[in-house]
């Protein structure tokens, strides 16, 4: 015959301690769903980003100005990234560095070179990233940069958004020596030179005729990554199931200590998982 105590072993789950215990379990259960749905989110967004800079990168390039066609246009989403065409001279008076900037492995900080390009067609100017170059041998002085071809040139780049600290979290500071910035920012360069720049910038990724010399080109952004966000959902998802198992093999030692001490067998009824 069952004892009386084994029918009542569980009664310590009406205690404060085990209650409180339950009420952490039951508000970690939604925590840790939503948790795993944020990831799934993040894994979403990052195959979208991924598909659209890959179709962005394969479309066949257009003119620079088709698609920024004037002064202070905010490149949206959709376009950037968009193979693009330009054709002019450079202004190499008005060009500048930006501070800050790694090469193409990532590990050396240096600067990016921007030079206007003024358009053949006369409907404004570009600012053209013209890739990176290392640091001078101070942090104030302006670093050795290969020249701008001169002559008229076409090139052919990337279409990127102006650089903000909203977007990017860098912020632009005052004081830096002559024609060092930490942003690329039309609105910034347009009052320094007083030229019609039109919305966004390219990143150059060739030049038509080639030049004998030329910073390092910034390569194409990866678009393969997926990033471990799904594995990172599943993760979650995993500890939302474990959570009651866990209080239900916490409980059940705890059913098997207080019986031991009562003298009582072990067997006791099973509880109902949380």
């Amino acid at each position: 015959m069952r004892s009386a105590y084994g029918s009542h072993v569980y009664r310590f789950l009406l205690t404060r301690q085990w209650l409180i215990t339950m009420l952490i379990a039951l508000l970690l259960i939604p925590a840790t769903i939503r948790l795993g749905f944020w990831q799934l989110h993040r894994h979403e967004a990052r195959v979208a980003r991924n598909e659209l800079i890959g179709k962005a990168l394969t479309d066949p390039p257009v003119p620079y100005d088709s698609l920024s066609p004037a002064p202070g246009f905010a490149v949206p989403k959709d376009l950037t990234w968009r193979a693009v065409t330009a054709t002019g001279q450079y202004d190499p008076a008005h060009e500048f560095v930006v501070r800050k900037r790694t090469d193409s492995s990532g590990d050396t900080i240096g600067y990016f070179v921007v030079t206007p390009l003024k358009l053949s067609d006369g409907k404004g100017t570009v600012l053209v990233n013209r890739g990176w170059v290392a640091s001078g041998a101070t942090a104030t002085e302006y670093p050795p940069v290969p020249a701008a071809p001169a002559g008229e040139v076409t090139l052919t780049g990337r279409l990127r958004a102006e650089e903000t600290y909203g977007a990017s979290g860098i912020k632009d500071r005052a004081g830096l020596p002559d024609r060092q910035f930490n942003l690329i920012n039309t609105d910034q360069q347009a009052k320094e030179t007083g030229a019609t720049l039109l919305g966004g910038y390219l990143e150059l990724a060739a030049t038509t005729p080639a030049p004998a010399d030329q910073p390092q080109l910034i390569p194409e952004p990866n678009h393969s990554d997926i990033g471990p966000h799904m594995a990172y959902a599943i993760q979650w998802w995993l500890f939302t199931a474990m959570i009651p198992v866990g209080v239900w093999i916490l409980a059940r030692r705890e059913a098997k200590d207080r019986a031991r001490q009562a003298g009582e067998p072990e067997t006791v009824t099973e509880p109902v998982p949380a």
